[in-house]
């Protein structure tokens, strides 16, 4: 027989070789899927493969038509973190000390529903308890939360850094440290603002070791894991609206970049009161660590709606599928309901021929961008 009669012989023994040790190799390890819990949204979405690190660089082209959407979008929720990227959302928030995250098909279906544990703290650590306000970023090619955490005590809560473990935001994150400045207050409700190619994390924080107020503080970042520079006081709580209730407050600040021009929106006075709201600070000058270069709004950019929304608050902003940019935030239905009555709900961000953004007021329904299925 020749040596060309053997090559079919070959390839198919090559070919059952390996399909053999295809079926020999084990599955990976499944996170942590969070309990399903009774949701207003009943639709079930379809789990999708985690997309391979090569996954290209554009959002697909998504149709859409306008509908009315009722608020709240979600029944409870509080702290909202949604963060939009290639044209998908993720839900980020805390769960049982840890974070979970579920993906969702856009920012009007925020839901717990199908959301994965992607980190669980160990015991007997300086961050084992009291999971607050975690959120979502992708960085530099990779994701990371940022969290604050303690050991069961408020006066210990600091900052820390989850790492993904791959482009699927809700795999396994582990836990790379703590994020501070040099003087080491106690902190938290921190954010990162990417600006001009350079990263700059905003967080909440203590001027000494006694509570009493919190200020809004601005550091520069050397890369996702690290600030290398001195804290910046850039908010202190002193106007009345920033002070009903004990302590006065300062918290929760989110980065609002928008073409040349960037805004921090931040929280004021107490988030378990009606009067918990949303001030702003705008950026005026070309050094985001000169306080100078901040304008500070003497008035709330967004407050309670009696007979509507109390201590509306802690917001996020994400793109919707036509481009518009909303506000996610959380809002109490009836007065007095404090942290166990939050809820999530949505509204648009307009902006002004100056590129400074309106909030308006809660409302009902809003007219929405819904994707075509």
């Amino acid at each position: 027989m020749s040596t060309k009669s053997f090559a079919p012989i070959l390839l198919l023994l090559c070919a059952l070789l390996c399909l053999s040790a295809c079926q020999a190799e084990t599955p990976p390890e499944q996170t942590t899927q969070v309990p399903t819990e009774t949701e207003t949204e009943t639709e079930t979405e379809t789990e999708t493969e985690t997309e391979p690190a090569t996954e290209p660089e554009t959002a697909p082209v998504i149709d859409y038509n306008y509908e009315t959407v009722q608020n709240p979008v979600c029944p409870a929720g509080d702290d909202p973190w949604v963060v939009e990227r290639l044209g998908v959302y993720y839900y980020c928030f805390a769960y049982n000390n840890g974070v979970a995250v579920s993906k969702l098909s856009s920012i009007h279906k925020v839901a717990k529903r199908g959301a994965k544990i992607v980190y669980q703290a160990p015991a007997g650590t300086d961050y084992s308890y009291d999971y607050w306000a975690p959120e979502l970023h992708y960085i530099n090619g990779e994701w990371y939360i940022y969290v604050a955490a303690d050991d069961g005590y408020n006066a210990n809560h600091r900052m820390y850094v989850l790492k993904g473990t791959s482009q699927d935001p809700r795999d396994p994150f582990v836990m790379m440290g703590q994020i501070t400045s040099p003087d080491n207050k106690w902190a938290i409700d921190g954010t990162v603002m990417q600006l001009g190619g350079e990263l700059y994390f905003i967080w909440s924080g203590w001027k000494g070791d006694q509570d009493g107020a919190q200020h809004i503080y601005i550091a520069h970042m050397s890369d996702p894991l690290t600030i290398d520079s001195e804290r910046v006081l850039l908010s202190s709580p002193t106007y009345d609206w920033e002070t009903f209730e004990w302590p006065d407050v300062n918290e929760g600040p989110t980065a609002l970049v928008h073409g040349d021009d960037a805004f921090i929106v931040y929280s004021a006075s107490g988030s378990w009161s009606d009067y918990y709201c949303l001030g702003m600070l705008t950026l005026t000058g070309d050094d985001p660590l000169n306080p100078d270069h901040w304008e500070k709004q003497e008035q709330p950019v967004f407050k309670k709606k009696n007979g509507l929304a109390y201590g509306p608050g802690h917001c996020s902003f994400a793109p919707a599928h036509d481009g518009s940019i909303w506000m996610i935030y959380h809002a109490n239905q009836t007065s007095g309901s404090g942290w166990d009555g939050r809820s999530v709900w949505i509204s648009p961000v307009i902006f002004d021929e100056n590129g400074k953004p309106s909030f308006g007021e809660p409302t009902p329904k809003v007219t929405f961008p819904v994707p075509v299925k």
